[in-house]
């Protein structure tokens, strides 16, 4: 009995290591976050019907700990406080009086759910355990045992399931009153896990759970495209039920508006609008404020003057094309007219299925250096005036979905710090700011844009 005992925990053992190695890519979610459970509940028990005790009932505890969405360790003790004698003519397996007994053992889970829909919960379990009886039966001798079976989870929530197990025990002893058994056990109860909190969300009469207590419901999160077990989708800061109900953002982009800054940046530090690239009206994207310029994001006074020119470059070159040089004589005008002006040249790409990352980011510097040399060898603007920098596709104002929106995103950015802003823009003079709330310097900014319509 003992060597079949060992070959069916050896097979057991691996049967779950191949389960393993194909769910090994499991994401942290509720199971890790609060991985300690708790189930209570009861059971009976059937034995093949030669042993020197009448099938009975149990009272059972589980400690349950979740060390991944799939797999969870359990140490569970079920109380026997009354078991019946049985009468055989056998008379080594009688007994006259009524006893008590106690199993305890170390169970592996793996759990077969959907992880779109938590309510069903079914999983496999194997272990090992032993068991001790009291006088009469067995004489104290400790037995071992190794349990295989099949269970089911209903979770109404996060915090509490039902759960049912069904389980088959093969029992070594070889005693004067066993014999080495075959015992199914099954038992009902509930399960409770530890520091989970019931959803806000939560809907009694539909039986709705939000496992990720982000604020929106499973299927809702189904139906968005969302991670249902991850608070926030996107790693933007907020969560995606903020995101959906609060700020009207989208969940799956950390940069709803493409202005540069993530949606919680905006949102908790720099109270910007994440629906809005320029919430001052400025003319000068939140981000590129905040990152580049060091201005308020808030304060239309304070942005630096910004030409976009969508210059089509052939393919893989660098080389401006004539049709160009008239919006590039507005920015030398603008920058002649203001000496002690100041002009970083910033070159983007679209990205495509082939882009490469580093590429992009030479070939948009290239570009933009294409741009700076016609300033200064034909403008005859000083170099000491002018920066440039590539920043290939990594910072999109639409996305790459369509050759419209490609088209936008192939782009070079002239953003002119007028000789009032050098320095602290914090003390520098303020701006004119017309009625419909654009900030310029003075009345020559708009006619300069002008001139590269």
């Amino acid at each position: 009995m003992q060597k079949l005992i060992a070959g069916l925990a050896v097979a057991v053992m691996a049967v779950f290591a191949v389960a393993g190695s194909v769910q090994a890519a499991d994401d942290a979610d509720l199971f890790q976050e609060h991985p300690w459970t708790l189930s209570a509940g009861g059971g009976f028990i059937t034995r093949e019907g030669d042993e020197a005790v009448k099938d009975s009932g149990f009272l059972q505890l589980k400690l349950g700990y979740d060390f991944s969405p799939r797999w969870t360790f359990e140490v569970d003790l079920d109380i026997m406080p009354d078991l019946k004698h049985n009468t055989f003519s056998y008379d080594k397996y009688q007994i006259s009086n009524d006893t008590w007994g106690v199993r305890s053992g170390f169970d592996v889970l793996f759990h077969l759910r959907n992880t779109k829909d938590l309510h069903f919960d079914p999983y496999l379990s194997a272990g090992v355990g032993v068991n001790v009886y009291g006088e009469d039966l067995g004489d104290g001798e400790v037995v071992p045992c190794v349990p295989v079976g099949i269970g089911l989870f209903w979770h109404f929530n996060d915090v509490w399931a039902l759960r049912a197990d069904a389980r088959y025990e093969a029992f070594a002893m070889e005693s004067q009153r066993l014999a080495s058994e075959w015992h199914q056990l099954y038992s009902v109860g509930v399960n409770y896990r530890f520091g989970a909190s019931v959803p806000a969300a939560y809907s009694v009469s539909g039986g709705e759970i939000d496992s990720d207590g982000d604020g929106l419901l499973d299927s809702e999160e189904v139906a968005l495209g969302t991670d249902p077990y991850d608070p926030d989708t996107d790693k933007d800061g907020l969560t995606d039920g903020e995101e959906v109900k609060t700020y009207k953002t989208d969940p799956l982009n950390p940069d709803t508006d493409w202005d540069g800054l993530k949606d919680g940046a905006e949102v908790l530090t720099y109270k910007t609008n994440p629906c809005d690239r320029d919430t001052d009206k400025g003319g000068v994207a939140d981000g590129h404020e905040v990152i580049e310029d060091n201005t308020n994001p808030l304060d239309p006074k304070d942005d630096l003057q910004l030409f976009t020119l969508n210059i089509e470059f052939d393919y893989d070159k660098a080389v401006l094309k004539s049709q160009y040089f008239d919006k590039l004589d507005v920015i030398v005008k603008v920058l002649q007219r203001d000496p002690g002006a100041t002009a970083r040249i910033e070159g983007h790409a679209d990205k495509r299925k082939t882009s490469k990352h580093e590429y992009n980011i030479r070939l948009s510097e290239r570009r933009a250096k294409a741009v700076l040399d016609y300033l200064v060898e034909v403008g005859g603007i000083d170099q000491a005036r002018l920066t440039y920098k590539g920043y290939g596709f990594t910072r999109p104002v639409a996305p790459n979905d369509t050759e419209a929106n490609m088209q936008k995103n192939r782009r070079t950015e002239i953003y002119i710090r007028g000789s009032h802003q050098q320095g602290d823009v914090s003390t520098a003079a303020p701006m004119v700011v017309p009625e419909e709330g654009k900030a310029q310097d003075d009345p020559a900014r708009a006619a300069a844009e002008a001139g590269l319509k």
